[in-house]
């Protein structure tokens, strides 16, 4: 499977900016909500694990992967993927994000090709950098479908 067919219809998207890291949550998983992939829970589980335990989900500076256990909520498996043109603080000390990638998992090993997919293209700084210059969603499912 590649990694693009993780992603529903509408799920990758371009924003101007979230005003909280909570906000950015909202707007990362709307796509997954719409498309029935999580449930409210879910987000909710993201936003009360990173209230408890910090945004343990940035993957790198400028990237992060918000998702929660799949009992929390994941009805299937998928992804969306924000790109904020304006940074988004997860905390004080914590790096600045502008690319935002929800991830939900319906089981413990069903993610298991997205990840490697995901770590595939974000381990190239190339795509990483193309990523976070996308102008449209079209130049981000793109860079997407290339892995």
């Amino acid at each position: 499977m590649r990694l693009i067919d993780f992603f529903p219809e509408t799920s990758i998207s371009i924003k101007n900016s979230a005003r909280t890291w909570q906000e950015a949550i909202d707007i990362c998983m709307a796509p997954l909500l719409r498309h029935h992939v999580v449930n409210e829970n879910y987000v909710q589980a993201i936003k009360d694990s990173t209230v408890n335990n910090g945004p343990y989900y940035i993957l790198v500076p400028g990237v992060a992967m918000p998702h929660a256990r799949p009992e929390c909520g994941a009805l299937k498996t998928g992804m969306s993927l924000t790109l904020l043109k304006n940074d988004v603080h997860f905390g004080e000390d914590n790096e600045p994000v502008r690319l935002l990638i929800g991830l939900a998992a319906s089981d413990a090993n069903s993610h298991i090709d997205a990840i490697q997919a995901l770590s595939e293209l974000l381990s190239e700084d190339e795509h990483l950098e193309s990523l976070l210059r996308a102008e449209t969603e079209k130049q981000l499912a793109d860079i997407i479908s290339r892995v």
